[in-house]
């Protein structure tokens, strides 16, 4: 299952595999890609459901899954999700 989302032509595909949601997203340097880690820091601590990511230079890989649920895909990561797009939105290339 995919769930796409379009971002005045970039896009962000969260899918579903190895029991994970994952994501790429694309910025336009390290430190907007930072900018939007640290955003998503603050939103993660509030559902208090933390992801798997990397970030290299301009890039941030994000794998989400359920540890309490035995590491599987719930609820709590299509939430989280969704608030990263949204997140995501604001740093979208004109």
């Amino acid at each position: 299952m995919c769930i796409f989302a379009q971002n005045d032509g970039l896009a962000t595909m969260w899918q579903e595999k190895d029991n994970r949601l994952q994501a790429v997203f694309r910025f336009r340097d390290f430190a907007e890609a930072f900018a939007f880690m640290t955003e998503v820091a603050f939103a993660v601590e509030k559902q208090n459901h933390h992801p798997h990511w990397s970030n290299v230079w301009n890039t941030v890989e994000i794998h989400l899954t359920t540890h309490d649920a035995g590491n599987v895909i719930t609820d709590k990561d299509r939430q989280l999700a969704e608030t990263i797009e949204r997140i995501y939105q604001k740093y979208r290339v004109s």
